[in-house]
């Protein structure tokens, strides 16, 4: 017979065996599905029914040596590394901005920040299309009422540059809020004794922030800039319409919209589901320092 300090003990690691369960059949067939279609080849006579040919690592070399594929690797690393930064850096900006003022207009800027973010991805879309019209866009015609005749019909999404600065801002707008929301969340559990003593004390608002806030609030921010990276760097929605409505698809392809257009545009899975494995990698890669901070934190 079980002594009950043992079985309370077993408790929690039962209670959390049907989630792993779950997680592995719902997430570990589909990687394995997808391993095994990254060794395969893909063709015409799969098409009508024959067994893929297993080819190794030709998928994997062929990306190896595939300059395409290098370049929208390194734009996609960039435009992540832009989004997150900029997102984080407006998002703290909007938390500090909402802890220090009035609930009015704390409110008011709370329910605009969660409209923005409850908006379906479809929906802020078309809106932000309509913003960067050609002919009818609202931002043409500011720019053009302020002086700047040059940008009367500017095509925004001709342009990889200009395309990518208008993917950047609607992404950056739909992850705001998140970051926003939970860096307040963190600001509230600030001591606000230690940081009137230190204003007692003689200290500056940028040296509260900097010796008192910050480090408090640090492991919340490193969990948040985790999230953006991963959120950033398979970005799809927002590449996928803007390259319908008007943009360059061959300059203008990130790894997510790449990924979709070997596999589902050219039929092309196994290159495809090699590219996802390397992406994979890739994440895991660039994730690995805040994961190992957030555990070195946990055991401390």
């Amino acid at each position: 017979m079980s002594s009950p300090r043992i079985t309370r003990n077993r408790g929690p690691y039962l209670l959390i065996v049907p989630t792993i369960l779950v997680l592995i059949v719902a997430m570990g067939y589909p990687l394995g599905r997808q391993l095994i279609l990254s060794f395969q080849e893909f063709g015409r006579a799969q098409q009508f029914g024959q067994p893929a040919e297993w080819v190794g690592l030709q998928n994997y070399q062929d990306l190896v040596t595939d300059r395409a594929m290098w370049t929208v690797v390194t734009r996609s690393l960039i435009f992540c590394a832009v989004c997150a930064s900029v997102t984080m850096f407006i998002g703290t900006l909007f938390a500090l901005l909402m802890k220090r003022v009035s609930t009015g207009p704390r409110l008011a800027l709370q329910i605009s920040l969660l409209l923005t973010w409850a908006m379906p991805v479809i929906a802020a879309m078309t809106a932000w299309q309509w913003l960067f019209d050609t002919r009818y866009g609202v931002i043409n015609w500011t720019l053009k009422n302020l002086g700047f005749s040059s940008f009367e019909n500017h095509n925004w999404l001709i342009e990889p540059l200009s395309f990518f600065s208008v993917a950047g801002v609607i992404v950056i707008w739909m992850s705001v809020p998140f970051v926003a929301f939970t860096t307040y969340a963190a600001l509230t559990q600030v001591s606000e004794e230690t940081l009137e003593a230190s204003h007692l004390d003689g200290a500056t608002a940028l040296q509260r922030f900097r010796h008192i806030t910050f480090p408090t609030i640090k492991p919340v921010l490193t969990i948040v800039m985790l999230l953006q990276v991963v959120w950033d760097l398979r970005v799809f929605a927002q590449i996928d319409f803007l390259q319908k409505v008007g943009g360059t698809v061959s300059q203008t392809h990130l790894m997510g919209t790449y990924i979709y257009t070997l596999g589902i545009g050219q039929s092309d899975y196994g290159s495809a589901s090699a590219l996802s494995m390397f992406v994979l990698v890739l994440t895991l890669a660039l994730t690995f320092r805040y994961v190992r901070r957030l555990l070195a934190e946990d055991a401390s």
